[in-house]
């Protein structure tokens, strides 16, 4: 397994393991509505059921953005190496190494600090169509892409 390979699949475990808790935890918010209904009247359960509604819905969101994250890591062919950067490329610059895919948390592996970002944030705008040797400046920060994987 490429290096490339080995980080496209830590980040689907990773969102894999989000979509699972945010199932487990709509699950068991729906049970307890049930088992709420079943022994409680008046106001108080109103309050209750509402408010657990409500956290089922935040829930169900997360979960729905942790499906569209799942969704674009699918259609990446993590195998695929290119010379100019596009969705699914491992770019390496000058200060930091970023896997172009979805926005998620930094990981580490083979001791090197990973950060995912989606081709429609600043830097990734920046880098997408680019190739090895291109300079620019996001935030006042130099930089320059030394390697695409």
């Amino acid at each position: 397994m490429t290096f490339k390979q080995k980080i496209h699949s830590q980040y689907q475990q990773l969102v894999q393991d989000k979509i699972d808790v945010f199932q487990d935890m709509i699950s068991a918010l729906t049970e307890d509505s049930k088992n709420d209904a079943k022994g409680s009247a008046g106001d108080k359960h109103e309050t209750a059921l509402s408010m657990m509604h409500i956290e089922q819905e935040k829930l169900t969101n997360k979960l729905k953005e942790a499906l569209e994250q799942k969704a674009i890591l699918d259609k990446i062919d993590a195998s695929q190496i290119t010379t100019k950067v596009a969705l699914g490329s491992l770019v390496k610059t000058n200060t930091l190494t970023v896997y172009v895919s979805t926005a998620l948390p930094k990981i580490t592996v083979e001791g090197q600090n990973i950060f995912a970002i989606s081709p429609q944030s600043p830097l990734g705008s920046q880098l997408m169509g680019n190739s090895v040797g291109f300079s620019f400046e996001v935030n006042n920060s130099k930089f320059t892409i030394e390697n695409i994987a």
